[in-house]
């Protein structure tokens, strides 16, 4: 068989080739177990002794060019392939992947510490699970309160060496007695954080909640400094035309106390159904900081004062978004989630 004149018939052929089908045919035409190059190789024994050296030479470079050839076709089809509007429609959108975001929650959480941070205060967290004198007796509530009651409180089983008695935080404020014990005058730190209290699950309560306790503590801290910080935060989070009022109301760790209000952001003070036709929504709890509390810290009442506060997040987020169910934000519902 001449191999020149193969040569001319395998070019043709390639060129001729126009889809996988084709390239295929071609290739076990000539690259088969029967194919050309198998004939030719297993013609080689009965060819005479001096040939046979050089016609293997020349069957092994013909199969190679072959399979150079065939990758070339093989590319150049998969590339009229990937432009051929037939084989892909380009218009057709990508299949993104979803990405998560923030939870609510989080989100109202770090845009209420940036804005007391950019009033210069620290961000610091502590533990959920508490000693019953950071969480009650460091913060001035006696014995008797209703808080410490087993009802009210999720105690934790303790070996009875234990000299304190564990229990999940009912609030953030214990924060307070570990930084002031840790640190001197001056301080300003907020605490975001979670926690528990055994309240049945409804539309406005849950069993596990979040807070942010601020204080700060200085020589010379009056209340006035409380109003005009509650009010940049206030206005930062719903608005500059929001109002605000101080109303009396007892904490145990702080003297005096009083409970905050802003002007309904739905009715604009005007009363709806939102704000129970009264036209405020209460949003959080302050109040200047209780020399006995100074006293188990180790500060001198005489030389310090302070203020605190307190606000429960999911609350902040259901006035700020218009949420009238709590149990929403624990549900794990994308259909609600998404929205924000």
């Amino acid at each position: 068989m001449d191999i020149n004149s193969l040569k001319t018939q395998i070019d043709a052929d390639i060129e001729k080739i126009d889809s996988p089908a084709a390239l295929e045919e071609v290739r076990v035409k000539y690259l088969g177990r029967k194919g050309l190059i198998a004939q030719l190789t297993s013609s080689i024994p009965g060819l005479p002794q001096e040939q046979r050296k050089t016609f293997g030479q020349e069957v092994n470079e013909l199969k190679a060019r072959i399979l150079s050839l065939l990758d070339e076709k093989q590319k150049s089809i998969a590339g009229k392939k990937e432009l051929s509007p037939s084989y892909s429609d380009i218009s057709l959108p990508g299949l993104a992947q979803d990405l998560g975001h923030l939870h609510p929650i989080t989100q109202i959480t770090n845009e209420i510490c940036a804005i007391f941070s950019r009033m210069g205060f620290i961000i610091i967290e502590g533990p959920e699970v508490e000693t019953e004198y950071n969480n009650f007796t460091g913060l001035n509530i006696p014995l008797e309160h209703p808080s410490r009651d087993v009802f009210d409180t999720f105690y934790l089983n303790t070996p009875k060496s234990n000299t304190q008695k564990l229990l999940l935080r009912s609030h953030t404020s214990p924060v307070q007695i570990r930084v002031m014990k840790s640190r001197k005058p001056p301080l300003a730190v907020v605490v975001p954080g979670r926690v528990y209290r055994p309240d049945a699950v409804d539309a406005s309560h849950s069993f596990m909640f979040h807070q942010i306790e601020g204080f700060m503590v200085d020589e010379g801290i009056k209340f006035s400094h409380l109003k005009g910080v509650l009010e940049v935060f206030a206005k930062s989070v719903f608005g500059e035309d929001i109002k605000m009022r101080f109303r009396p109301h007892f904490f145990p760790f702080t003297e005096p106390s009083a409970e905050v209000d802003i002007s309904c952001a739905i009715c604009r003070g005007k009363g709806c159904s939102s704000c129970g036709r009264k036209g405020w929504l209460e949003i959080l709890g302050a109040g200047m900081i209780h020399p006995n509390v100074f006293k188990h810290v180790g500060y001198d009442p005489k030389k310090y004062t302070g203020f605190a506060f307190g606000m429960g997040v999911d609350r902040i987020a259901m006035l700020k978004f218009g949420i009238n169910d709590i149990r929403l934000f624990y549900e794990n519902d994308l259909r609600f989630l998404k929205q924000f």
